[in-house]
């Protein structure tokens, strides 16, 4: 029976590439996270989310399997991987990796056996099919990959296309194959033997193609999307899956969940259906997107109502709270705008108040907790920057590694070269790569992610001088000394964990206020969005209460009441 441990958890999202580099190449490495093993303890942190660390030729940095069972050679061996878990759980750390099976690299055996003929009993591993038009040089449907381009390649040898949803080298795998969804129970198993703790399921949701796998909708920003989303046999898939090793032991499930809303989620998350324990769904991640991929202000009133829709989900169904992972950029200045100059520590301590008081399972991606930013690429000069000093600016080509952003740049300078000013923008608010930063542990050379004289395997963000974990150690006022704070309160907390969710001033641009109510007891969240003084009157429903201020963004506490708040002010009050 599973006890459902990640209600009452605070996950942490460990990047392996750039959060510490044990042995001098510039790539951060398992070693380098057991160095820092005693860091995320002192956090507070009680599980951890491990990007793909499997074998891997890095197409898409990790994401691109070649050997489910063996650890990637930069990172270490499978003994530093039992290592590395048994530090966490003597900790009393939990550990859920990446399971990435919608796909797999070309380079994994079952491919390179797939592609070498039409009988070869791999070939029904992987999405196979004949071209249309004269000769079949035309791809098999009009899908889009999500990396641009068509979602099939041509191979000559067997003249038939396969499908890639992402990469060209991360073929989409066959789940209508029975062998197929055994070798992912079995995969699944392996890492549960070895004491892993569950998975965070890497695009899940697109593991059931449509039957005949008909052309798409001519809609942005994906071609053929509703033929692979949540289709046909998703249900099925996964509830196998879950019988066959997710439901054998004690684990949490998270879904990476492109097409499910807060409209919908039920139906995927709900604890009486065994199938995925929660999702990461990206509405409130968009609210500052069009056709979510150009950048404008975030609209709050939006975000609120998309929040409170979770929220507002049966007791049975647990949201997740997050607003960055490696495939986000950083949340500050991104949803507070730009504005925050003076005021940035508030503003990020205020963001953390704001969404790790609700319910559902909250997720802290590495550098998050000190305040971590995009880079600063030259072509985000035209924005007011969040700090004051100096910063190298650097050119969007130089920087970018990601193969979502090459990729981009690349086909806007070959198809639509005048437009490239504009995607530059675009990229330095939304790249992928801007997560992606080396991990900023001190402030020496290389921001103390390797030894001075090595070269990161990305660019270090040049703010690591003034903002890095050693110097926000030592200062009590610092951001991740509030995240501490903030982390200890939670855990425990059953307010936290399980009150209800009633909001006031919806309909405000400027302020975030709700509370969380059990019996006879509530929690006041105050969140002043703006980096002006706002507004706040006390909602009935809190007048004549006595109140304490458990948690504050500012030294000086005021009490609860009518009155002004200050600059980004977040508080909650026990009344």
């Amino acid at each position: 029976m599973k006890s459902r441990w990640y209600k009452d958890s605070f996950f942490y999202q460990i990047y392996p590439r750039s959060f510490c580099d044990s042995n001098g190449d510039g790539i951060g490495d398992l070693q380098g996270i057991i160095s820092k093993l005693d860091y995320l303890k002192e956090l507070g942190i009680t599980a951890v989310w491990l990007s793909p660390c499997y074998k891997s030729p890095n197409d898409d940095n990790g994401y691109d399997i070649s050997d489910y069972r063996d650890i990637m050679d930069e990172f270490g061996t499978m003994e530093d991987f039992e290592q590395l878990i048994k530090g966490l759980h003597d900790r009393g750390i939990k550990l859920i990796m990446d399971l990435v099976v919608n796909h797999t690299s070309d380079e994994h055996k079952w491919f390179k056996e797939s592609r070498k003929s039409k009988d070869n009993p791999y070939r029904d591993y992987y999405y196979w099919r004949k071209g249309k038009g004269k000769n079949g040089k035309k791809p098999p449907n009009n899908w889009m990959s999500n990396f641009l381009g068509p979602a099939w390649k041509y191979e000559e040898q067997t003249d038939e296309w396969y499908m890639h949803l992402f990469s060209y080298k991360q073929p989409d795998l066959n789940w209508n194959n029975p062998a197929v969804r055994q070798e992912v129970a079995d995969i699944c198993n392996f890492w549960f033997e070895k004491g892993v703790d569950g998975f965070r399921c890497d695009v899940i949701t697109y593991i059931s193609k449509k039957d005949g796998l008909p052309d798409g909708k001519i809609k942005l920003p994906l071609i053929g999307f509703e033929q692979y989303c949540l289709t046909d046999n998703y249900h099925k898939f996964i509830k196998e899956l879950a019988d066959r090793a997710w439901n054998r032991f004690d684990t949490t499930i998270v879904g990476e969940a492109m097409g499910i809303t807060s409209q919908n989620a039920a139906e995927y998350i709900d604890e009486k259906a065994g199938e995925l324990d929660c999702v990461f769904s990206f509405e409130h991640t968009n609210c500052d997107r069009y056709l979510q991929i150009i950048p404008h202000n975030v609209n709050l009133r939006k975000l609120k109502k998309i929040f409170a829709r979770w929220q507002a989900l049966p007791k049975t169904c647990t949201p997740t709270l997050f607003f960055e992972n490696h495939d986000q950029p950083r949340c500050i200045p991104r949803f507070v705008g730009y504005d925050c100059k003076g005021y940035f520590d508030e503003a990020a301590k205020m963001l953390a108040v704001a969404l790790y008081m609700q319910r559902g399972v909250p997720f802290v991606y590495q550098g998050q907790e000190i305040g971590m930013t995009n880079l600063p690429v030259k072509e985000a000069g035209y924005l007011k920057n969040c700090d004051d000093r100096e910063r190298a600016f650097m050119k969007a080509e130089d920087v970018y590694e990601d193969v979502l952003s090459v990729n981009v740049l690349k086909s806007f300078k070959k198809y639509a070269p005048f437009t490239l000013p504009i995607v530059r923008k675009a990229l330095s608010k939304v790249a992928r790569d801007h997560a992606r930063t080396p991990m900023q542990w001190s402030g020496d050379a290389n921001a103390g992610f390797c030894v001075e004289g090595a070269k990161p395997w990305m660019t270090v963000n040049p703010d690591y001088v003034y903002k890095n974990v050693n110097l926000q150690s030592r200062d009590p006022g610092s951001i991740l000394n509030f995240y501490k704070r903030l982390i200890k309160y939670r855990l425990g907390n059953e307010l936290v964990i399980d009150g209800e969710f009633n909001e006031f001033y919806k309909d405000s641009k400027k302020l975030y206020v709700y509370e969380r109510r059990k019996g006879k007891d509530a929690l006041a969240v105050v969140c002043n969005f703006t980096g002006k003084e706002a507004d706040f009157r006390l909602p009935e429903e809190w007048k004549g209460r006595n109140a304490h201020a458990e948690i504050c963004n500012y030294d000086e506490v005021l009490p609860l009441g009518n009155r002004k708040l200050r600059p980004f002010e977040a508080v909650v009050y026990k009344i």
